[in-house]
């Protein structure tokens, strides 16, 4: 059974940096693409960034030059890092991993919260 744990979210000010974490255990399968999506208040869980076995990344527009996606294949560990952060980035922060047999796995979400 694979799990995924979550860190970092936290409360910060706006112009501040935050680091997610999302750490898988348990796979006896390879991991393809992994990602981050986030659910605001009152708003559909919306694509934050991907990141692809080869390290392709992709992002939305909104948070592009401001966060970086990457991945410790070692450690089947993605992370977010968030850059001057805005109070619209406030929102739960789910990752998720894609597996081999193509079957996404869920993190259980983290909260972000930017003050203005």
């Amino acid at each position: 059974q694979v799990q995924l744990v979550e860190s970092g979210g936290d409360l910060v000010q706006a112009g501040g940096s935050l680091r997610l974490s999302c750490a898988a255990s348990g796979s006896r399968f390879s991991i393809n693409h992994m990602g981050w999506y986030r659910a605001a208040p009152g708003k559909q869980r919306e694509l934050v960034a991907t990141i692809t076995g080869g390290d392709s990344t992709n992002y939305r527009q909104s948070v592009k030059g401001r966060f970086t996606i990457s991945r410790d294949n070692a450690k089947n560990t993605v992370y977010l890092q968030m850059n001057n952060l805005k109070p619209e980035d406030t929102a739960v922060y789910y990752c998720y991993v894609d597996r081999d047999d193509s079957l996404r796995i869920w993190g259980q979400g983290t909260q972000v919260t930017v003050s203005s």
